[in-house]
C-alpha cells in the first residue's frame, strides 16, 4: 500500500487527519505532519523523513502539503529530489487526501497522483452556477411530426 505524508502549516495536517479518520476510519501507513511557529524548516524536514520511512512499505511515498512554495512544500520537495518512489503534491484539499485513503491500496504510485489531481481539479465548483444551472427550466423538445 502506498504511504502518505500529509503535511502543511500550523494544524492543516492534524485537521485533515481528524477529516480523514471521520470519512474513512483509521488509517495505516498515512501521517499528518504540522509546520507549527516553534519548528525550524530544518526540523520540519527531519520529521517529514522520519514520517516517510514509517509509512514507507516498499510501494512508495506520496507527500501531500497545503501550499505550492511553501515550507511543508519545498521540504518535501527536497525528499523528492533525493529520495526513489517519491512524489508530491501540493494545494490539496480533503477531498484529494479523504479519496487518497481510498485509493491508494489498488494504485501505483504515478496511477494515485493522476487520480487525485483530477478530483482536485473537479472538486472545485461555483455554487452559484452549479445552483442556477439545478434551478433553470428545462428545454422544451420540439417535435416536427407534433408527437
Amino acid at each position: 500500500m502506498i504511504g502518505i505524508v500529509v503535511s502543511g502549516h500550523i494544524n492543516f495536517a492534524t485537521g485533515m487527519g481528524s477529516a480523514v479518520k471521520a470519512i474513512a476510519g483509521e488509517q495505516d501507513q498515512m501521517a499528518f505532519i504540522d509546520f507549527v511557529e516553534t519548528m525550524s524548516t530544518e526540523e520540519l524536514e527531519v520529521a517529514l523523513r522520519e514520517a516517510a520511512k514509517q509509512v514507507d512499505d516498499g510501494e512508495g511515498v506520496l507527500f501531500l502539503t497545503d501550499i505550492p512554495g511553501g515550507s511543508p512544500c519545498n521540504r518535501a520537495m527536497s525528499i523528492l529530489m533525493d529520495t526513489d518512489n517519491v512524489e508530491l503534491l501540493a494545494g490539496v484539499n480533503l477531498p484529494m487526501i479523504a479519496n487518497a485513503a481510498f485509493e491508494r491500496e489498488d494504485s501505483t504510485l504515478p496511477e494515485l497522483v493522476e487520480t487525485l489531481l483530477e478530483i482536485g481539479h473537479s472538486c472545485l465548483q461555483d455554487m452559484r452556477k452549479e445552483l442556477q444551472a439545478m434551478m433553470a427550466p428545462e428545454p422544451e423538445l420540439e417535435c416536427e411530426d407534433g408527437l
